[in-house]
């Protein structure tokens, strides 16, 4: 009687160690980031240490994301908007607050990268910073060199003025599918306020691309990464991890395609991407814990060192690769950051203003 009871016991406890371990693995987390955004063995050491499964999706333009966002029933736990997206979007009530008790490593984040994003997240309640960077000029030094001889590359000149545009066309210019942000430039570069609503400013900064339309070969925020690190296209304007990353798949492939990324000295968007959990999430719980395990410095230098981003994680940079962490494009001196500007989110009426010239810059018409 005594050996059946111990070997009932043991058949019972077998059973509920199966379900609690089946409980286990169908615990997930379903992921919405950029693509080419992170390194992948993060998301499958993560599932070792939590028991997770990270469900895993990308797209390529903040409408993607709001579109999906807007809609309802986005099916994700985690997504990743930009800024001004991120002050709409919580606007719209799409998100919600943060448990910052499930956060414990929110103690490392970097007071200088909060503080600018509470314009966009008013005291930090909704997002926790991702990565951050600059938009400026990635470009093929050859290339460009062949086309516009000595022509410095220091400013938005390089692609604003029509004859150098012009020279540039047969090797391939590509304008980031961003409109909140090629705007904000264009506007800079004129001499305007580049966080204008304005709707002749808009049209103003409208017309500095439809000048050069004609030279434009694709409006893209993804393939233009591999277009550039090929050797397909040969100057871009593009976010500064992705030029990075186009300059190591260059030079990982031995191809010698040169690809540098510059901040031109009229100043240029500052953006940053941030985690943020949707309104109708089903794993809240897993979603906080992925959420905390990225904000280890440890794990989101390892993303850092990957994309070639700046993070907003101070505890990170004693992990992060000397070549990114003292690379200006990545961490930008001092000086250069004071010509850094952000955006606030644009209303209904002068984003329909935006999409308007928008569309009508990239059909040509």
């Amino acid at each position: 009687m005594k050996s059946h009871l111990l070997s009932l016991a043991a058949a019972v406890a077998a059973t509920a160690f199966a379900a609690t371990a089946a409980l286990a693995q169908e615990r997930e987390v379903r992921v919405y980031n950029w693509s080419d955004y992170i390194d992948e063995t993060i998301l499958v050491d993560f599932t070792k240490e939590t028991g997770i499964k990270v469900i895993y999706d990308v797209f390529d333009s903040n409408e993607m994301l709001e579109t999906k966002l807007l809609a309802g029933g986005s099916g994700y736990d985690v997504v990743v908007p930009t800024g001004p997206f991120l002050a709409r979007q919580i606007q719209a009530k799409v998100f919600q607050k943060l448990d910052k008790s499930k956060l414990p490593n929110l103690s490392n984040v970097w007071p200088l990268v909060s503080e600018r994003l509470a314009k966009y997240d008013p005291g930090n309640q909704y997002a926790v910073n991702y990565m951050w960077g600059t938009t400026g000029i990635g470009y093929n030094v050859d290339k460009v060199k062949a086309a516009l001889g000595n022509v410095p590359i220091d400013s938005w000149n390089v692609l604003f003025k029509p004859e150098n545009a012009a020279k540039l066309k047969s090797c391939g210019i590509n304008i980031l599918d961003a409109s909140d942000e090629t705007f904000a430039i264009a506007l800079n570069y004129l001499g305007k306020n580049p966080d204008s609503k304005d709707t002749k400013d808009l049209e103003a900064g409208g017309a500095v691309y439809s000048k050069i339309r004609k030279s434009v070969k694709t409006f893209n925020s993804s393939a233009y990464i591999d277009e550039l690190a090929n050797g397909d296209s040969c100057i871009t304007i593009g976010w500064s991890g992705d030029v990075l990353q186009a300059k190591t798949r260059a030079e990982e492939a031995k191809n010698g395609v040169n690809i540098e990324f510059i901040i031109p000295k009229e100043g240029t968007y500052m953006w940053f991407d941030n985690l943020a959990i949707p309104a109708d999430a089903k794993h809240v719980d897993e979603a906080h814990a992925f959420i905390n395990y990225l904000m280890k410095p440890e794990v989101i230098a390892k993303a850092s060192n990957f994309v070639q981003y700046a993070n907003g994680n101070l505890a990170s940079q004693k992990f992060i690769d000397k070549e990114v962490l003292e690379n200006p494009s990545v961490y930008p001196p001092e000086d250069v950051v004071k010509k850094l500007f952000t955006i606030s989110p644009y209303g209904p009426r002068e984003q329909r203003v935006l999409n308007r010239v928008w569309t009508q810059i990239k059909t040509g018409s």
